[in-house]
């Protein structure tokens, strides 16, 4: 008793005041209750008391007691309060100077001396019982805890107003909290979970959204053999954060829940005794054999690549029907089984079948517990039980799992093991982006070498090789699909007077190569059905009509045009028709069928005739409207057949682009509209092309087009197509050299356009006349025929061709010596070409200008004209004319700078150099040029053996002697050097 008494009374003999605010606000001097008065007072006690010795502003205090809305009487208030506060805590005659509240600064503070807070001796109690947890010292931490946990008297500082207060409280609540979880998890890792059952069940059903504190409760459930019941826990959470909040639960938690599938003990119950480990069962129902592999040796590698040992792993392999994928991943299973101690099980969950309905996670997860050896599991029928159960049962398993012929997602993600290390395969059409898979392989059908290799397998390879050609045109036939090519091999197997080129006569033609890719109960087609037949209707039709294109390849634009809807509308049906592998994806944003996936939607797409007409006009007027967008002619250049409007195209640039992506297969649409009847179409879009082609230099695609053109032009309806095609054709032979081919398409169009009385198609003939007269190097003759043609394209308003006849009449000009003439004359080209903006038409006049004032010694002048034509002409990355533009900069450089110049030259001949000679007809025209342009610099420098070696090198170019004036060039400089 003296201790205590001691204890009570600090310095000077006087009691010690003693503060506790974990409940209730309450003040002793020793053993006697004090009265602080109303709920504001004590706001403003505990204010000061928990600041501690720190000054607290008149503000301040008003702030934390009355917030926002402090009394009318402000600072007047606080001295009223802390009056009385010192009468109730002070001992009697102490004055401000001596009491617990000191004044001064415009504030108050505390003053600690002989004063005791519960509020410390709550932190006391926690450190030491945290720093005992930390120190392994389990026991002691539990009684420190307990000791703390025992300060708390109710709610801290109950019923008091204030931020400050109301702050405070909360920060106390939480504190409670952490200090009962410690104390529980201290119990449980002493073995006691038993003890803390009760109290985690009240706890958590009062916080249901406390996360560790489930987790602790998971854990002493783990430790008293209630794993389900643990489960069920981690369920109903994961289902209060996704309905209520839209998360998922935190790792923390995950982990946790991880651990009980598991049964990790050492992460649940770390020091308690460890469970004793259950028996196993080994178990290997993979099938057997189902043919062999061939071609596949890249995917088999990846699918048997060791996977980590801490984890589950999981590998997705989809792909189109009958590609191979079940005989693969089988493969690849028998390869690792002995990987796997604990056994391999397989399901066919026949998503795909036509005969069985496809199995439930239910069903799949009963079996896999009977093979396991579970007794019970026929008892459960809630897929979350079983789901329970089955990660249980796995937990400490390692297995390999092969989930074949998968429908989706939701249906395999239940039948995933749970035990560390195990392996799980999943074959799928679909692509199963929801399941977090460690690999994802797309099955393609074989390459040419594979797929021969399977059918000479099959047939044999002495009857094989007896005609290898019609071996491999089976194997195209078959579009290197295992299931097709199977049954190729099995019709041969089971008819040996048959040849290989026998049944590729038979499967010529779409129609007969599905049939005859049918064996027994196997078929091509009926796979592909199965597939079809699961899609939404959307799915389904753009399937359909997806299959119409006249490309191998489509787009979002061409995919929208088709179904009539938005391109992102357009995306999503190509992306749902990837996922189910009915559509592949060579590039981004770019999609296309496997040939006979392609020829199955073609057949499905009789059935629905009505939907043709529609998809193809509107995907003949987008191919014509980029070709229009993308022709440096311009609006004015197309005067009938539908004018480019609410097209997709940004500008012209944008429509190139989509062009470019097309390619190759540009002839292949006018070929489609020419077979489906529609002639116009074919026509227009053949002259929408005509300069795209020419200026990017597919000289053949753009023949092919014409050709398919010409053969339906009398079918058109609009007649300017027959002289306008005419005068194309003879373009191109323009542009190939072909000079008097292309002389005679020209008379031929100016027949005709006179004959129907087409001014335009007559001034587009003219000009073309006049350019091969040109090139002839007969100017009398072009001069003429280049002014009538001006003359009608400004009647008609055509800026393009209008520009287009200067600049021809400017060189004619210029050759014949009228200087001025010639710049007056591509002074209007380089306006008119002004009113498109097309850096090709601008590059052309500059180009031309440039050239005349190179010819005057003008070479300051000359240089500015052709660094702003290469400006123009490197936006449209045209190696051709920037090598021609280099080169005529080197030699406007050569007054200044002859290093210069020689550097521009050679750097043309790099440019040069990247030319393919067999599709630029100008290649060797264009060395000729650049060597005399070279060999010019290199006499002017002094150096005339190297000058003699250029003018030597481009006469001897093949054909050199076609090209007359640069012929005449090098024959001049080779005789100025040999004199020099």
């Amino acid at each position: 008793m003296r201790g205590s008494q001691e204890t009570a009374r600090g310095s000077g003999g006087l009691e010690r005041l003693r503060i506790e605010m974990l409940g209730p606000v309450s003040v002793h001097r020793g053993t006697t209750l004090l009265d602080i008065g109303p709920v504001r007072r004590q706001a403003v006690l505990v204010a000061l008391a928990l600041r501690g010795s720190r000054p607290v502003s008149y503000e301040q205090l008003l702030d934390d007691v009355w917030g926002t809305r402090p009394p009318d009487s402000g600072h007047r208030v606080l001295p009223s309060y802390v009056f009385a506060l010192r009468k109730a805590l002070d001992p009697q005659d102490a004055g401000p100077k001596a009491s617990a509240i000191r004044g001064g600064g415009g504030g108050y503070r505390f003053v600690l001396d002989n004063l005791d807070l519960d509020t410390v001796e709550l932190e006391e109690h926690t450190q030491a019982a945290r720093r005992a947890k930390d120190a392994g010292d389990l026991a002691t931490a539990t009684e420190r805890f307990a000791a703390a946990l025992a300060l708390f008297r109710g709610e801290p500082l109950a019923g008091l107003p204030g931020p400050f207060a109301q702050g405070e409280r909360q920060l106390l609540t939480e504190r409670r909290g952490a200090l009962q979880t410690g104390r529980l998890e201290c119990l449980v890792r002493l073995g006691r979970a038993g003890d803390t059952l009760d109290e985690l069940a009240a706890l958590t059903a009062a916080d249901p959204f406390n996360e560790p504190l489930l987790g602790l409760r998971m854990r002493a459930l783990y430790a008293v053999e209630r794993q389900g019941e643990a489960l069920k826990a981690f369920a109903a959470m994961r289902g209060r954060l996704a309905d209520e909040l839209g998360v998922d639960p935190g790792k923390q938690l995950q982990r946790v829940h991880e651990a009980v599938l598991r049964r990790d003990d050492a992460v649940l119950l770390g020091d308690a005794p460890a469970r004793p480990a259950r028996a196993r069962r080994v178990v290997n129902d993979l099938p057997g054999s189902v043919g062999s592999i061939n071609g596949r040796t890249h995917e088999l590698d990846l699918l048997t690549t060791p996977a980590p040992s801490d984890t589950v792993s999981l590998t997705t392999v989809d792909g189109t029907a009958g590609v191979g994928k079940t005989t693969l991943v089988l493969q690849a299973a028998r390869q690792l089984r002995t990987d796997y101690p604990d056994g391999c099980l397989h399901a066919d969950l026949r998503a795909h079948s036509e005969e069985q309905q496809s199995l439930t996670p239910q069903r799949v997860l009963r079996r896999f517990l009977r093979s396991l050896g579970e007794p019970n599991s026929e008892s459960l029928s809630d897929l979350g039980e079983l789901t329970a159960a089955w990660r249980t049962a796995t937990s400490s398993l390692r297995l390999l799992l092969v989930l074949d012929d998968v429908a989706s997602a939701r249906q395999a993600a239940p039948l995933l093991p749970a035990g560390p290390g195990s392996r799980v395969l999943i074959t799928s059409r679909r692509r199963l982006v929801e399941l977090d898979a460690d690999l994802r392989i797309t099955v393609e059908p074989l390459e040419a070498g594979g797929a021969v290799s399977l059918l000479r397998h099959m047939v044999g390879e002495e009857r094989a090789d007896t005609e290898p050609e019609a071996m491999r045109e089976l194997a195209r036939l078959c579009d290197g699909l295992p299931l097709a090519l199977r049954i190729v091999g099995a019709r041969l197997q089971s008819r040996p007077t048959w040849t290989p080129a026998f049944l590729v006569e038979r499967m010529t033609g779409e129609e007969h190569r599905l049939a005859e890719l049918s064996a027994g109960e196997r078929s091509v087609e009926a796979a592909f059905r199965l597939s079809y037949d699961q899609l939404p209707q959307l799915l389904q039709r753009g399937f359909r009509v997806l299959a119409l294109a006249p490309t191998t390849e489509v787009d979002m634009l061409a995919s929208a045009a088709m179904l009539g809807c938005s391109p992102s509308e357009a995306e999503d049906v190509l992306e749902g028709l990837v996922d189910v592998s009915l559509l592949q994806q060579p590039g981004p944003g770019r999609y296309r069928f496997h040939d006979l996936v392609r020829a199955h939607a073609r057949r499905l797409a009789q059935a629905t005739p009505e939907e043709h007409p529609p998809a193809r006009t509107a995907l003949f007027r987008l191919y014509l409207d980029a070709g229009r967008l993308a022709s440096d002619w311009g609006p004015s250049g197309f005067p009938t057949g539908p004018q480019p409007a609410g097209t997709p195209f940004s500008d012209w640039q944008h429509a190139e682009r989509w062009l470019d992506a097309a390619g190759a297969e540009l002839p292949d649409v006018v070929a489609r509209a020419a077979a489906q009847g529609e002639a116009d179409y074919a026509c227009w879009i053949a002259e929408a092309l005509t300069d795209y082609f020419l200026r990017r230099g597919f000289y053949h695609e753009c023949a092919a087009t014409f050709e398919t053109a010409l053969a339906c032009v009398d079918k058109a309806t609009d007649r300017r197509m027959i002289p306008a095609l005419r005068s194309g054709r003879g373009m191109i032979d323009f542009y190939q050299g072909r000079l008097t081919e292309g002389h005679a398409w020209f008379t031929r169009a100016l027949e005709l356009s006179r004959q129907t009385n087409e001014p335009r198609e007559e001034a587009r003939a003219l000009t073309g006349l006049g350019a091969v007269a040109f090139s002839l190097g007969r100017g009398e003759d072009a001069m003429p025929q280049l002014t009538a043609a001006l003359n009608l394209a400004e009647e008609q308003g055509d800026n393009w061709l209008t520009g287009m006849s200067l600049n021809l009449l400017g060189s004619v000009h210029h050759y014949q010596g009228r200087i001025e003439a010639a710049l007056d004359c591509l002074g209007l080209a380089y306006t008119h070409a002004e009113t498109s903006g097309r850096p090709n038409l601008l590059s052309q006049a500059l180009f031309g200008i440039g050239d005349v004032h190179l010819s005057q010694g003008r070479h300051r002048e000359a240089y500015g004209m052709f660094r702003r034509a290469l400006d123009l002409v490197v936006q449209s990355a045209h190696t051709f004319q920037q090598a021609l533009l280099l080169t005529r900069l080197g030699t406007a450089q050569e007054t200044t700078d002859l290093d210069k110049a020689l550097s521009l030259h050679h750097e043309a001949l790099g440019l040069h150099e990247r030319l393919d000679p067999l599709k630029e007809p100008q290649y060797h025209r264009l060395e000729m040029d650049i060597r005399c342009r070279l060999g010019q610099t290199y006499a002017t420098a002094g150096l005339f053996n190297e000058g003699r070696e250029q003018f030597l090198a481009a006469l001897a170019i093949s054909g050199a002697e076609t090209h007359i004036f640069e012929y005449a060039r090098a024959e001049a400089g080779l005789a100025a050097c040999r004199t020099t």
